[in-house]
Order: structure tokens, then sequence, then C-alpha cells
């Protein structure tokens, strides 16, 4: 407790009833979190097994376990710290319950085939989870989403595909993990069975409680305690609220007080990470937003630069003026981190860093090239390009089967025996191979029918064969249905942007050549510069900070709710400790585009300045 400052010290000292501590950016809540356990443990007497402390991420919990041990020793081991469906999968398996879990590429794969059994072929898979994810995040059911939709075709649709889902997880015995909320809660309805776990769990902790969603706040009401022995404690900042594309609510901490009138709230508006100038852009942007907790960022650490705003006519520009700066900074490139609203934004930076030689890592995820969307497109531009090589025939082993032809591992082999009895490479065996049964030789047809005419001594420049490619294929809507809902789902804006690099070659070998040039160590290099999206962003923090791509559309995007957007673009300004940047271009894939709303607010200007 020592090493808090009074605000911390205040709410890591409560001990019994609701507590809501609102926390800006850099202000140790998590520090005053762990404190507050230690604090119920050590000083108060509190049994550890009595003690619930529910994160965001399972990161974050071992993060806080780890820190709590330096404190409590092996007692730490004795607290429950897990993530709300951590906690849920573990008490559905203490009350009996046996399943296994739905996520991931099996749920899209269990969806798609729902689909196919309803007849709903039409709907992308991508759709039908984010809206079954979404209404199970609300405690919504199948009859409820169906009896709600009444007479949207659509969303009719959407209902038959729910239910039939739900029918076929109880079948198989799986639940996903929207359903490891829906069925604790179910249990907890139970008063005996929430009077077991109020009982075990006395105190309970909730860190990041922005990014709750509505199911998660009616499992925690029915957990949470009302005796004068227990306490209901949660921590968050609305300010930072920026996950609503899975359900959280920010409606969830704006109206705790209201849900809980006698809840003591705690302040922590003191600063440790940034300088005054841009924790003033910071406050002068989130300022413009109506629904918030009101407070002010304050800190103690030095002046320093003011907000830099670095105006450039298209992306390419955009990125060259970033990978400059970076290059005139006497700082490691490791304390610098690239941040953008949607992952196709990194194609143009990755291009500007590795052309400027300064090495990068795109933080959880792939480069540009390597992304499984662009990646694919290029190897067909492979086998196009040289289809009797070796190249050739991997390029064909890749993307024989993408999209789905049926033609598999067993399809594969035969056609390399043919290859090899013929002495031939893999797309002029495609030609003579006869498969059974009758409909693999059909895709065959089907997929010699797309390449063959791409194919010739003179060719096509790359841009028009991507072109044919995206409507042969109706490939943008084969990443679509594939995609999982996502902050930043941008798969065909990848596909688009590899479009627009491959305008700048006048023949595929080059654009190949260029692509296959990000392979090398510099594009994940440990200490290299981060590239990551903003929400990937969330609770790091960098000396220096590029926000770019601030132009209307982009950031703010125009599917997302504005006052959540001006939310994502303070959680990006607000990772900068010591100089912050902030970009636009004139011009986004070849049209004009207005610069972000957000650059006049964050330097408070007026809309006449």
């Amino acid at each position: 407790m020592k090493r808090l400052n009074d605000q911390q010290r205040e709410a890591a000292g409560f001990v019994s009833g609701v507590a809501a501590v609102v926390a800006v950016p850099g202000a140790g809540k998590t520090l005053a979190m762990t404190c507050r356990i230690a604090s119920l443990v050590e000083q108060h007497g509190v049994s550890p097994e009595s003690v619930l402390g529910l994160a965001f991420t399972r990161n974050a919990a071992k993060a806080m376990r780890v820190r709590l041990a330096e404190v409590l020793g092996s007692r730490a081991n004795r607290v429950t710290l897990a993530t709300i469906h951590s906690f849920c999968n573990t008490l559905l398996k203490q009350e009996g319950r046996t399943f296994e879990i739905l996520n991931g590429i099996e749920q899209l794969r269990f969806l798609r085939r729902v689909l196919e059994k309803v007849g709903a072929k039409n709907l992308p898979v991508g759709v039908a989870l984010r809206e079954i994810s979404l209404a199970k995040s609300n405690l919504v059911t199948s009859a409820e989403f169906a009896a709600l939709y009444e007479g949207d075709e659509t969303m009719r649709i959407v209902a038959e595909v729910f239910a039939e889902y739900d029918r076929q997880k109880r079948h198989s015995g799986l639940l996903d993990f929207d359903d490891l909320l829906c069925e604790t809660h179910g249990l907890l309805l139970n008063a005996t069975v929430s009077e077991k776990y109020r009982s075990l769990y006395r105190h309970i902790l909730v860190d990041e409680f922005q990014d709750t969603n509505p199911a998660q706040m009616e499992i925690l009401k029915l957990l949470a305690g009302k005796s004068k022995e227990s306490s209901f404690w949660i921590c968050g900042d609305d300010w930072q609220s920026i996950y609503s594309f899975t359900g959280a609510s920010v409606g969830n901490i704006l109206n705790f007080n209201r849900v809980y009138p006698e809840a003591r709230m705690f302040v922590l508006n003191q600063n440790y990470r940034s300088t005054p100038q841009i924790l003033k852009a910071c406050q002068n942007l989130i300022g413009h937003n109506i629904r918030k907790i009101e407070k002010t960022l304050e800190t103690a650490n030095p002046p320093g630069e003011d907000v830099f705003v670095l105006t450039a006519a298209s992306e390419e520009g955009e990125a060259a003026a970033v990978a400059n700066e970076i290059r005139d900074l006497d700082v490691p490139t490791k304390d610098i981190a690239i941040l953008y609203r949607a992952n196709f934004q990194s194609r143009a930076v990755e291009e500007a860093l590795a052309q400027a030689k300064i090495p990068y890592r795109v933080e959880n995820g792939h480069g540009f090239f390597q992304r499984r969307e662009v990646k694919t497109l290029l190897d067909y531009l492979r086998l196009i390009n040289a289809p009797d090589s070796e190249e050739g025939d991997e390029a064909l082993r890749q993307i024989i089967n993408v999209p789905n032809r049926y033609l598999g591992r067993k399809f594969i082999t035969d056609l390399e025996i043919h290859a090899a009895e013929r002495k031939t490479r893999l797309y002029e065996a495609l030609k003579t191979v006869r498969p059974s049964p009758p409909y693999i030789r059909r895709h065959v047809a089907k997929f010699l029918d797309i390449v063959d005419p791409l194919m010739g001594p003179f060719g096509r420049e790359p841009a028009e064969t991507l072109s044919m490619l995206r409507e042969a294929l109706d490939y943008d809507r084969f990443v679509a249905e594939d995609d999982i809902p996502s902050p930043d789902d941008s798969k065909v804006a990848n596909v688009n942007q590899l479009s627009v690099v491959a305008g700048k070659f006048r023949d595929i070998a080059s654009l190949l050549a260029h692509a296959d040039a990000f392979q090398d160590e510099r594009a994940n290099d440990p200490e290299g510069v981060s590239l990551m999206t903003i929400h990937k962003s969330k609770g790091l923090e960098f000396p220096v900070v590029f926000v770019i791509g601030m132009v209307d559309g982009v950031l703010p995007s125009r599917q997302g709710d504005i006052e959540e957007e001006r939310r994502i673009a303070f959680v990006g300004m607000s990772r900068a400790m010591r100089l912050l940047f902030l970009s636009h271009s004139q011009h986004v894939s070849g049209r004009a585009v207005k610069p972000s709303p957000f650059l006049r607010e964050a330097r408070g200007l007026t809309s006449g300045s």
C-alpha cells in the first residue's frame, strides 16, 4: 500500500459493500486492484479462497497473479483469478455439466454445416455468428430472437439458423463461449445455487468493467453478496470502452450507480504515463462525447513536445512521412508503435518501413502479404505466372481447393502420381487427369476454365488479372463469408489494398518479387517498431506512438457509433508516453478523403478554426 497515491490507497482500502473505481489511462488501476486483494487477506483476515478476481484477458489474470505473489507468496495461488468465461466454465463443471467447448475455426465449420442444413447458403456465416453472439450477450434466446424480428425476412432466416445451431450443439454436447455465460446465468437464477457461490466468494473484484456485456453484468449481480462481510468492487474506464462489436455495453459502467445507488465511487485521475501535452489532446478529444463520466486527466510528469500532425497526399506519402520521422528519432525502434483502426492500413506502412530498412513486427498477426486472403491471390498469380515450375506446383497445391472444390489431399496425391508418370508439372497433368467421381472432374474443369485464359506469352497486367480472378472466383464474397466478426473486419479491404499495389507493376513477376521481399526477418523483428490495430494496443504503452489513417470514414469508421469511434481514437492516443504523432492523407485507395474530425477536436480547435 505504500506505493499507492492517496486516490489509489483509498480505493484499495475499501473493505465491504459496493464500490466503483473509475480510472483514467495509466492511473495504476490494476495495481490498486492487486493491492486491495492483498489488503483483504493480510490486514482484514479474509480467506484467499473467498476472493474472486475477474480480468478481461487470460494474460491480465496471469499478470495479476504474478503481482499478487510478490505480496502474498504461495497464498496468491489460493485466490481465484480468471476471465469471466473461464470462471463460468469452471462453475458449470463444478455443477456437474459435461460438455466440450466449440470455438475458433471449428465453430465456423459447425455453423456452416447448420446453414447448409436449413438451406441458408446465401447467409454469410460471419453475419449469422455475429447476430447469434450479440443475442446471447443480451440473454436473448432463439425463440425470443424470432419474435423480436418478426417480419424481417433476413432475421427470420437467422432465427431459424440460431435455433438449429443450438439444437445441434445440444445433441453434440457442445457449448460455445456465449453459451458459457447463458448457461451460468441460468444456473445462478436458482436461489440455492447463487447463494452457494455468494457464500464461497465473499469478495468479488472485476477489472476492465467497461468491457462487460449485459449477460456478464447479470451474472455478476447474481454473484454479488449483500451481507456486511461481502464486497463487490469494480474498476474500469468508460472512456476506454471500445468492444461493442463483442456485445460489450458501456452502459454497464455508466449506469452502475443507478443499479447500485449505495455504491461508493473512487476516481483515479492521476496519469503516470504521458506528458501534459499528450493528456491535453486526449482530454480535448474525449470532451466531445456526451455519454461519459466526467473526470480530468492529471499528471505530475514534466512537460514534453506538442502533439505532431502529419499530412500527406496519399497513403504511401503518409507512410513515408512516418518512416522519415522514425529515422530521425533518437529512440530504439522497440519503443515505437504505429497504430491504426483497421488491419488493411498496415500495407503502406510495411512497405515504407521496409524501404527505409527500419525493422518492424506486426503484433498478434501476419504481415500484409502473409494474410490468408492476400496470400491466396498471390498464389493464384504464381501459378498463372509460372505454371511449368516448382513454384507453380507449390502454388497449385495451395489454391486448388480455395474456394472449396472438394479436391483434398487424396486428389493432390493422385495428381502428383499422374504428373510423375508423364514427367510433367502439376498444372499440365491437371489437364489430362481423370478423377472420379464425376463431380470432381467438373470442379477441375471449372478451375481450368478460370485459370487457363489468364495464362499466355503476353499475359495481362497484375491489376487486371486480379480483377478477373476476384470476379471469376466470387472471391470477395468468399473471404467475407469466412470472416469472424472483429473490430477491423477488413479482409475485402486487404484484397482492395493488394489491387492498389498491383496497379504499380507492369507484370506479375515484379509484383510477386515485391511481395516476397516482405518475408525476411525485418518484418518480424522482436526489436522492431510495433504495428497493430488500436484495439490490440489496449493496455500497452510506448514512448513514441503514431496513430495513422485519421481520415473521415476510417477513424471514425462509417459503420461505427461516433462516441465509440472517439473512444477508440482516445485509446490509441493515450498509449503514448513522450511523443505522439497523428497522421492523415488526402487520398485513400485513390479517392479523396477528408481529415478526421478527431484531429481538430484533439487540437482544441473550433469548427471554424
